[in-house]
């Protein structure tokens, strides 16, 4: 019968193991009896570089995890020998690697199961989610599609900011100024009366001698 002190080490690695399923965003479980030494160094290498946890685990453990973190079905391909690859961001990494190992090894390393965002996924599924691009090129992908938009967004918004303003609207036309009214013709002066003609004065009578 194990010790106190076994059992109080199993919980705390069921425990470690639920945490680790909780705060993951997709792994995938696999047999790995038929894979070399070589392969398995290589494996292990790539997985940690993409930020996938692996490790071998007895299927009871698994198997009590699994249940803790709510992954029940799971508990079905738990015999043999079994490792579980853990992703905590990138949903198709552990997938992708391991389907490729898989693949190569012609039936000797294979893939059991796996889950994603908390669900259990089958075989089918771990086998298109490896076909996938990684997360940060679906990223990329992702910011390329509007970059072009963005970034003709943001020119146009700088030359507002280097005018100082909205940007200029076309200005209307000048009105063309009134015409000048031309000023009234001015009344023609009446014509100065004549001055009246003096009447002759009356010729002097000669004084009759």
């Amino acid at each position: 019968m194990p010790s106190a002190k076994v059992l109080e080490q199993k919980k705390q690695m069921v425990a470690d193991l639920v945490d680790s399923l909780n705060n993951s965003v997709a792994g995938v479980i696999v047999d790995y009896k038929g894979i070399t030494v070589a392969d398995d160094t290589k494996l292990r290498k790539e997985l940690r570089e993409a930020g996938v946890k692996y490790s071998v685990v007895k299927n009871t453990l698994l198997g009590l995890a699994a249940k803790g973190a709510g992954l029940d079905d799971i508990t079905n391909v738990l015999e043999g020998t079994t490792a579980i690859a853990i992703s905590p961001e990138d949903q198709t990494a552990a997938a992708r690697i391991l389907q490729k190992y898989a693949d190569a090894s012609k039936g000797k390393f294979t893939i059991k199961s796996g889950y994603l965002e908390g669900k259990v996924i089958d075989t089918a599924m771990i086998e298109s989610l490896a076909k996938l691009p990684s997360r940060d090129i679906l990223l990329a992908t992702v910011c390329n599609a509007f970059n072009a938009p963005i970034a003709a967004f943001a020119r146009a918004i700088q030359a507002v900011v280097d005018k100082g303003g909205a940007p200029e609207e076309e200005a209307p036309a000048e009105e063309a100024a009134p015409a000048e009214e031309a000023a009234p013709a001015e009344e023609a002066a009446p014509a100065e009366e004549a001055a009246p003609v003096e009447e002759a004065a009356p010729a002097e009578e000669t004084p009759e001698e």
